[in-house]
């Protein structure tokens, strides 16, 4: 391993440590007047990382976490956060209730995609995690080679796939876990999405970009 920075969730702020010259690390907690939800790097940026809040919307930081400003979507719960490795500029946010937005130029302007909103089964989903009960967006895979595959896991009640840059969604996808907890797609891989579900519900693999599912 030869990272040199890890950033987490502190329930209060951040924790950021970093490796010092000799090998040693140094640990500080940052932005601690903020309940930070989520967390995603740029991959095709190290500098640049993002931070959902709950109720501050996206905070972006230019210097590996240590400093932070706004970056949209105030007043919103933002529950996840994806970066595009197929698209420069190009951040997802899915929040609580759940909708999904997009920025295309690094968190400076969002979009809602207003289609999510009308995924038919969403009526059903449900979340017993924390009150009130509302489900919410609770992890995102974009495609490291599609920029129009998208892959959604909500907390709790399906996940769904759009092929078309969210113009249009699936509904849950036989196979893939309703309480999902993470969803990731392999970083250099279109085809391979892995996720992991809540107590008693396992893991599941998609080898086509999440189209079918195995648990």
């Amino acid at each position: 391993m030869n990272a040199k920075v890890f950033i987490a969730t502190a329930g209060a702020g951040l924790a950021r440590a970093s490796r010092s010259p000799d090998n040693g690390w140094r640990v500080e907690f940052l932005i601690a007047e903020q309940d930070v939800r989520c967390l995603a790097s740029d991959p095709l940026n190290q500098q640049v990382v993002y931070a959902g809040t709950q109720g501050s919307g996206v905070l972006r930081s230019d210097d590996r976490g240590r400093t932070w400003r706004p970056a949209g979507l105030d007043g919103h719960i933002v529950k996840s956060l994806a970066v595009s490795r197929a698209e420069s500029g190009t951040v997802y946010a899915g929040t609580k209730p759940a909708l999904l937005f997009v920025s295309r130029d690094g968190g400076a302007h969002w979009r809602e995609r207003a289609s999510f909103r009308r995924i038919h089964s969403r009526r059903l989903w449900f979340s017993p995690a924390e009150r009130p009960y509302t489900a919410y967006v609770q992890a995102i895979a974009l495609s490291p080679t599609d920029p129009n595959v998208i892959n959604i896991g909500i907390e709790a009640g399906a996940t769904v796939r759009s092929a078309d840059g969210g113009s249009s969604w699936t509904g849950h996808l036989k196979g893939s876990l309703r309480d999902c907890h993470t969803l990731r797609s392999h970083h250099t891989s279109g085809d391979w999405v892995y996720e992991a579900g809540g107590t008693g519900s396992g893991a599941a693999v998609s080898q086509d970009a999440g189209r079918t599912w195995t648990q």
